[in-house]
């Protein structure tokens, strides 16, 4: 069976999509595309070696001629085009973040679970293999009892700092960075961790950036089971050369990576590492989602996990205006 996939929205983060469909031409076909903006529409289409072209996505989804639909559009108009693809019963792939607001989550939830399609989630930092070694670890017990769990994912944006556009604004964006490249390591860290999220207490930033949400975060996580997590994210600066991608503090051990390489120390002080082979992480996540709709299987992340990540950065927002603790089960 061969996937026909409609891209919806054919902007710079469509690219790396477009190219793990290339990497699958047996399993999937991108065979039209959706923009408002004729020539990116044009540009993706050549680059799949011509694809049906329209300026309204709605009217992708009727034309009755794909099977799934890959929403690469800006955050506020995610909700909508889930909804519409998922009435006329196609599968999603829905960039992060899922959305923008709780009552949107709560549409997507439902009429994703009406119609009986596949969501998932582009979460795309999960394919990464030491990501995928240290879930393991983690969730066999070898580690025991997890402690303390920290994400990070900072780097100086400078094509932002003369141009935000829509990222800029908080209505189009539902915030600042921490909505945006902040969805990655909030995504990792609640994959990472043994229980559902609970608490969350933040302080956000604007260090450099000329934009209405914050540039830079840090945000508190604790999960049901006693653990605690910590998001550090930003577009305002290069973080320090020994700053990890993920670590884990155990009962038994502990974990660390830079996203290439695994490092697990036992209390007793044995050190192994691992170094993995370099993967493509969104052609990954493409091959994955592909083999999701053709086989039945549950994707890492549905809307489910895309809740939990929403309401843990929202809850953030939450926190910095109202200057506390937020129960993520109140909001």
């Amino acid at each position: 069976m061969t996937v026909n996939v409609g891209l919806i929205g054919c902007g710079g983060i469509s690219n790396p999509h477009l190219r793990g469909y290339l990497d699958i031409p047996d399993q999937a076909k991108v065979t039209a595309v959706a923009d408002v903006v004729e020539a990116n529409a044009r540009t993706r289409a050549e680059q799949v070696g011509g694809a049906k072209i329209f300026s309204d996505y709605r009217d992708l989804i009727a034309s009755g001629g794909v099977d799934a639909v890959d929403i690469c559009l800006p955050h506020h108009l995610h909700a909508d085009a889930i909804i519409a693809a998922a009435e006329a019963g196609k599968h999603i792939l829905c960039e992060k973040p899922l959305c923008i607001t709780t009552e949107e989550a709560e549409k997507i939830t439902k009429v994703v679970q009406d119609n009986g399609v596949t969501l998932m989630c582009a979460h795309n930092q999960l394919f990464m293999p030491p990501v995928a070694k240290a879930r393991e670890l983690i969730q066999s017990g070898a580690l025991g009892k997890v402690f303390e769990l920290r994400t990070t994912d900072s780097f100086f944006n400078r094509g932002l700092n003369s141009d935000m556009g829509w990222r800029g604004n908080l209505e189009t964006a539902g915030g600042g960075e921490l909505i945006d490249t902040g969805y990655h390591p909030t995504y990792l860290l609640l994959h990472l961790a043994t229980a559902e999220p609970a608490e969350v207490v933040a302080m956000t930033s604007r260090h450099r950036l000329p934009m209405e949400g914050e540039d830079s975060a840090q945000v508190l996580v604790r999960f049901a089971d006693g653990s605690v997590g910590t998001i550090v994210t930003s577009w305002a600066y290069v973080p320090s050369s020994n700053t990890e991608k993920f670590s884990v503090v155990a009962e038994k051990g502990t974990l660390w990576s830079d996203g290439r390489t695994l490092h697990h120390r036992t209390v007793e002080g044995v050190l192994t590492t691992t170094e993995f082979p370099e993967v493509d992480a969104f052609s990954a996540e493409i091959a994955d989602f592909i083999g999701c709709v053709t086989e039945g299987r549950r994707p890492i992340n549905t809307e489910v996990e895309g809740v939990h990540v929403l309401k843990v950065i929202l809850g953030a927002y939450a926190s910095v205006r109202e200057k506390r603790i937020i129960t993520l089960a109140d909001l």
